[in-house]
């Protein structure tokens, strides 16, 4: 068994929590945070050497056994999908590592802080990178058992700890309920492995247990990625899981999950199976999502609903099973780790300062932390999918994709919800740029390295939504990876 050189990034949490040892011992405590910046570059660069392995590869596509005990091997199968969604959550990771150096120095535990952070992002990796259900699986509760933790991390409060547990029990019954999907599979075509199950069974006609399966799928991957009636989590997990965490979850682990789902859906079956179920579910994620947006006046909390309105959003080009609809939903993923991840940096900046989430407490403050605000009303123009910004490309692509099937409804309801949610965006941008109330009349810019963060990511946001080829043609290839050459992805292991 030979795994490539960039896959030992994988033991990035090991090194950081050794670094923290070894930094106390050197009474040197920025060590461990150093280290951690530089194992989350790293993984940028690891991701971009696997990519150039896999574009050196037959029918690009990497296959590395990690177990060879058919059927129940252990493998990892890299494709242009798998590569896209690492490095955007690398991507994402590098972000909120930075941004931590000045956000989390005033907290206790901070080598478990950073090791947890790198257990999320590596373990999101795998996922992306999972040629099985074993190895998804085992990525899975890595990604779950890290982010429950996070989530709760702030344990001196009983907030985090109540959002905490009601997201472990909920991403309890979702693991559960995926593993049953799992159990069913293998008792149908006697293999875990992806190819050999897509094999088995794409093509062939649905059974009754095949349906069952789609339902159990949906519901596995539907809580993680928090699509409703799933969703509940969510909105409290967000608002009292520390900002870098916020991003992390909004920014890219939904997005995984959702990444889990698509690749279930067109292994398993034909797009006209799940076309309809699916665009049933994007309607009501959506509207109800940004209904409840627009009533939030906790600026955490708000963007957490606009998490899973953006959810809402992906779910219509995954409803079109095209390859369109899928460069959408991919390039989407991409674009919103950087708006939804400056969103709430931003708003974790904002909070961080004024030591309250409540955004009519904040009047003003915009006029005291200008670049943090300019920064955050980019992220939120993207997210309201505003001409010049990467989410209005994305969105474009994800709604002209449901009009190519006939989903014309379906594009005229996200183009309504997009503008609908302009109306909590603008009104949050108008408060800040507002009269300053007393208690912010005397407050000050963020740290340096937090604004640093946000300015270069809102500069990420303006060229890509100017420049949109730069990702564009690399989420054309992830979704042809996924749609177009299933052959290739289930010929490399069969």
């Amino acid at each position: 068994m030979v795994i490539p050189a960039p896959l030992y990034v994988l033991l990035g949490p090991l090194i950081i929590g050794l670094a923290g040892i070894l930094g106390e011992r050197m009474k040197f405590d920025k060590f461990r945070e150093l280290i951690a910046i530089i194992m989350s570059a790293v993984n940028v660069g690891a991701v971009y050497l696997l990519y150039n392995m896999v574009q050196a590869a037959p029918d690009k596509i990497l296959v590395v056994n990690l177990v060879a005990m058919p059927p129940i091997a252990a493998c990892l199968e890299i494709d242009m999908l798998g590569i896209f969604m690492a490095f955007s959550a690398a991507s994402l990771g590098l972000f909120a590592t930075v941004y931590s150096y000045n956000y989390m120095e005033h907290d206790t535990r901070l080598t478990e802080f950073y090791a947890l952070l790198s257990a999320l992002v590596v373990s999101m990796m795998g996922v992306a990178f999972a040629g099985d259900f074993f190895t998804l699986f085992v990525a899975w509760e890595m990604m779950g058992i890290s982010s429950y933790v996070l989530v709760a991390f702030r344990k001196e409060s009983w907030g985090p700890i109540e959002a905490g547990f009601k997201y472990m029990v909920m991403g309890s019954i979702g693991s559960t309920v995926l593993f049953l999907g799992i159990a069913l599979l293998y008792g149908m075509t006697g293999t875990v492995n992806f190819a050999q199950i897509s094999s088995v069974i794409h093509g062939q006609p649905i059974s009754m247990w095949l349906y069952l399966v789609f339902a159990v799928m949906i519901v596995g991957f539907g809580i993680k990625s928090a699509i409703v009636p799933m969703h509940t989590w969510l909105p409290d997990a967000h608002p009292e899981a520390p900002t870098p965490i916020s991003a992390m979850l909004s920014g890219m682990l939904i997005e995984t999950a959702l990444y889990g789902l698509s690749r279930i859906m067109f292994i398993l079956y034909e797009p006209e199976v799940f076309k309809l179920p699916i665009a049933t579910l994007a309607l009501i994620t959506m509207c109800f999502a940004n209904i409840m947006a627009l009533t939030q006046k906790d600026i955490k909390r708000m963007l957490a609903y606009s998490s899973i309105a953006q959810m809402g959003y992906m779910l219509v080009g995954l409803s079109s099973g095209t390859a369109y609809g899928m460069q959408g939903v991919f390039l989407h993923v991409f674009n919103h780790s950087l708006m939804k991840g400056l969103a709430f940096l931003g708003a974790g900046s904002l909070a961080h300062v004024t030591e309250t989430r409540n955004i009519d407490e904040m009047k003003g403050v915009g006029n005291r932390m200008p670049l943090t605000t300019l920064s955050l009303f980019i992220a939120l123009l993207g997210l309201g999918g505003v001409p010049g910004t990467n989410g209005f490309m994305s969105k474009f692509v994800l709604f002209g994709s449901a009009i190519g099937v006939g989903m014309w409804w379906l594009a005229v309801a996200g183009v309504l919800n997009s503008a609908f949610s302009m109306a909590y965006y603008l009104r949050t941008m108008y408060v800040l740029i507002s009269e300053p109330v007393d208690r912010v009349k005397n407050l000050k810019e963020a740290p340096m390295l937090m604004v640093a963060v946000s300015v270069v990511m809102a500069v990420l946001i303006v060229i890509t939504g100017i420049f949109p080829q730069m990702t564009s043609h690399y989420a054309k290839q992830a979704a042809e990876a996924l749609v177009t050459s299933l052959g290739s992805y289930v010929g490399a292991v069969v």
